[in-house]
């Protein structure tokens, strides 16, 4: 080995956990306030931490863009660096409590809106099972968990409309069929066959930009060549449900929205409708996958016909471990 790679090694050895703990928090918040408050620092021993870091590597590891603080080259590359490794030691007391007799570890998921009706009943078998593994949901539209796919927040994602890129692994576990729906005193209701040109002067109640069932809604009028004349934004499923009901508008919302609350909207027969649509598990390909999430993949690709209807169940199931596996560290496959 020659000096400058001696020198490169003995820098990397000055690094703790605990500064890439900090670092690695400071790049997923943005800013160094909000990374103290959930390290449970102060600020300035937050700073102080990222300079140490920076002096150690002899790099700047970050710089204001957009308001926020984020990675330069180098820090993004240790930010990925700092992921994997922070992910490998978490696991070493998983696969330790694991021999001793119980599954144990922690599992973050970041799933858009609409799956917060159906992944519940999923995690509620699997914590049966396991029982010490401890999940986090951090639930929003397509465009916020698209950004926390972007930062590496998670482990696992369930998205309708998931990123592209060779990062990405992912595969259709549930389906998710868009329908379009009415007051149940619409003029439309009891036709048996509809066009949608005959609905479009309608107000049609839509959800925010970013949300994925609004983008492939407008993809749909697009490659239609219709053009909406009335439209009303709501943010919330909940809330586009219950204005349906009232006689707002029309809208077009996810099978299983339909399945909760009180307000049961009627389904209208529209040529073309329902949209076909999934959600996908997903994953990044350049992050290890912790044993916990791991556990889940396996879980759903086994139990999934158990935790819901079989008619919701996507074909990709049957190949769901396979595909996550396949991108594990050599030596866990």
């Amino acid at each position: 080995m020659d000096r400058h790679g001696a020198s490169v090694q003995r820098t990397l050895r000055q690094l703790s956990f605990r500064l890439l703990e900090v670092y690695v928090e400071v790049v997923r918040c943005g800013n160094m306030s909000a990374a103290a408050r959930t390290l449970h620092l102060t600020q300035p021993t937050v700073s102080l931490q990222l300079k140490k870091l920076a002096d150690i590597l002899g790099e700047p590891l970050l710089e204001s863009r957009d308001g926020r603080m984020q990675p330069t080259l180098v820090g993004h590359e240790l930010y990925r660096a700092a992921c994997d490794t922070l992910s490998r030691f978490e696991d070493v007391d998983a696969f330790i409590q694991q021999a001793r007799g119980g599954s144990v570890g922690h599992i973050n998921i970041g799933i858009v809106t609409t799956a917060k009706y159906v992944l519940p009943r999923i995690l509620g078998a699997f914590y049966r099972l396991y029982p010490q593994v401890k999940v986090t949901l951090n639930i929003g539209n397509r465009a916020h968990i698209l950004a926390r796919f972007e930062r590496q927040e998670d482990d696992l994602y369930l998205f309708s409309h998931p990123p592209s890129g060779g990062n990405v692994v992912s595969a259709r576990i549930i389906k998710n069929p868009l329908q379009l729906i009415a007051p149940k005193e619409h003029w439309a209701v009891g036709r048996q066959q509809l066009k949608f040109n005959e609905l479009k002067q309608e107000r049609f109640i839509v959800r925010e930009p970013g949300s994925a069932t609004r983008l492939m809604f407008e993809s749909w009028c697009s490659s239609q060549g219709i053009s909406l004349t009335d439209t009303m934004q709501i943010e919330s499923n909940e809330a586009i449900r219950l204005s349906v009901a009232s006689g707002l508008g029309l809208s077009v919302i996810s099978a299983h929205t339909l399945q909760e609350g009180r307000e049961k909207p009627a389904v209208l027969p529209v040529v073309g409708f329902p949209l076909e649509s999934n959600w996908y598990l997903v994953g990044r390909r350049d992050r290890r996958l912790p044993y916990a999430a791991r556990l889940l993949v396996d879980f759903m690709a086994t139990h999934l016909v158990e935790c819901i209807q079989r008619e919701w169940v996507a074909a990709d199931i049957a190949t769901l471990s396979e595909r996550f596996n396949d991108y594990a560290p050599v030596g866990e496959r």
